[in-house]
């Protein structure tokens, strides 16, 4: 900006009692008023500028947000809105300046809770959230979690609301797309679960069928015994029928031993019973460890599921591996019964496994319970005399898929597996070298 010429500075006409200083004091003040009213304009210049940058930036980010602004006056009339607004309910911001916010609203509750929202007299200046109905540009009913924040003016006093909300239909479908995602997780994990202890199981099938025959071969023989018993008993009863005399009848009966088997028929039914129920309840307990687990949690006595743990891999594993372990007190925690007895099956599994590849003399394996009174837990400790763990496989041996067994020996999951078992019954799983060899041990939350 150029700066104008400055006026002359002398009058053309002396003025009376005016000396020619005063005209230079006179010149000289109108010259810094006039250079302050020059700098002044190039200020406000400069202000505009950046006024009209502050604008522009404001607008861009309006423009930009994804979420719908409703900016309102005291009576509930719109004053400013943003791209994401009109985008959705298909009117400019021209055309929607001065309307009532509730004509974009799709129902009457909705109405009501904006008109209460925005005439509350101590709402709270960091806005509350309100679930809101719009209608769309194609007349559908779109729901907004919406936040309604008061809008104060320089004295104080509310001048208006602003609304910020996003539709929730986007939000819906990701939490629903989410929950199946989580709820196929679940399944695989359980999946995976259900075939590591399929694979225990399998592992188990000799010992079991060895477990089944002695039971079996007992109620077979005894059954043969009864039906020889059966044919005595019916040609016995035939001659009775038949009206023989007496002398006839001793005489059958000493031959046929009828009183011997009458004084055998009780031991030898009890004898069948017994076997009977030897099997069924080892075909139950394989029913229970196979079965997929429930995530119902009940007070499980830690001392029988060790006990039976320790029976089922002794009657799977063909080498001898002498187990030191005597029962201990109740020990009960909360939780699934199977998960556990997976859990103990897999430690023990892997000490006899451990002990027999290193070829030790005097294989052996320690188990015990015990219970930290003070710190509320029950323990369970698995350890055995085998080489231990190398330094290096310590910090992995909880990992997926890391396993030191040869190929076709193991999975590498069943430790990860048990880990995460305790952790999902609120306890932990630690593994560690101790004074014979590898240990590991589990703690659990005490019941009640």
């Amino acid at each position: 900006m150029t700066k104008p010429r400055s006026p002359s500075p002398l009058p053309a006409v002396p003025m009376e009692g005016v000396d020619e200083s005063t005209w230079l004091d006179v010149i000289q003040k109108m010259d810094e008023v006039y250079t302050r009213l020059i700098d002044d304009e190039v200020e406000l210049e400069k202000k505009n500028s950046e006024l009209e940058q502050s604008q522009q930036f404001i607008f861009s980010v309006l423009t930009s947000m994804s979420d719908v602004l409703v900016v309102c006056n005291e009576a509930g009339r719109i004053e400013q809105t943003n791209a994401a607004l009109c985008e959705l309910v298909g009117r400019s911001e021209d055309q929607l300046r001065g309307t009532r916010l509730d004509a974009l609203l799709a129902d009457e509750a909705s109405v009501a809770q904006a008109r209460a929202a925005m005439t509350k007299p101590d709402a709270p200046r960091k806005g509350e959230a309100i679930e809101l109905n719009l209608l769309d540009s194609h007349g559908s009913v779109v729901s907004v979690d919406a936040n309604c924040t008061p809008r104060m003016g320089a004295n104080g006093r509310r001048v208006g609301t602003v609304w910020v909300g996003r539709p929730t239909a986007e939000l819906k479908r990701a939490y629903q797309e989410m929950r199946t995602a989580h709820e196929a997780l679940k399944r695989t994990q359980q999946q995976l679960l259900h075939s590591e202890k399929m694979a225990s199981l399998g592992q188990l099938v000799a010992g079991v069928a060895h477990e089944l025959n002695n039971p079996i071969s007992f109620v077979l023989g005894n059954v043969h015994a009864l039906r020889k018993y059966c044919d005595r008993l019916q040609t016995y009863m035939a001659a009775l029928h038949a009206h023989q005399d007496e002398a006839t009848l001793a005489a059958l009966r000493q031959k046929l031993r009828i009183a011997h088997l009458m004084a055998d028929l009780p031991s030898l039914i009890e004898g069948t019973l017994e076997g009977a129920q030897r099997t069924a309840d080892i075909v139950h307990g394989l029913k229970r460890f196979s079965a997929m687990d429930s995530e119902e949690r009940v007070p499980v006595n830690l001392v029988e599921v060790v006990d039976r743990a320790i029976h089922w891999v002794q009657k799977g594993y063909t080498h001898p591996v002498a187990v030191h372990w005597h029962k201990a007190d109740p020990c009960c925690v909360l939780g699934s019964a199977g998960q556990l007895q997976q859990v103990v099956m897999n430690l023990v599994q892997n000490a006899f496994d451990a002990v027999v590849a290193a070829r030790i003399p005097q294989p052996g394996v320690w188990v015990s319970v015990d219970s930290d009174k003070v710190n509320r837990l029950a323990r369970v400790t698995v350890c055995d005399n085998g080489p231990g763990i190398l330094p290096e496989h310590l910090l992995r041996i909880f990992d997926p898929f890391f396993t030191t067994k040869p190929v076709g020996k193991g999975t590498g999951l069943g430790l990860s597996i048990s880990y995460g078992l305790v952790e999902q019954h609120g306890g932990h799983l630690s593994a560690r070298n101790g004074e014979r060899g590898a240990e590991f041990r589990m703690e659990l939350p005490l019941a009640g």
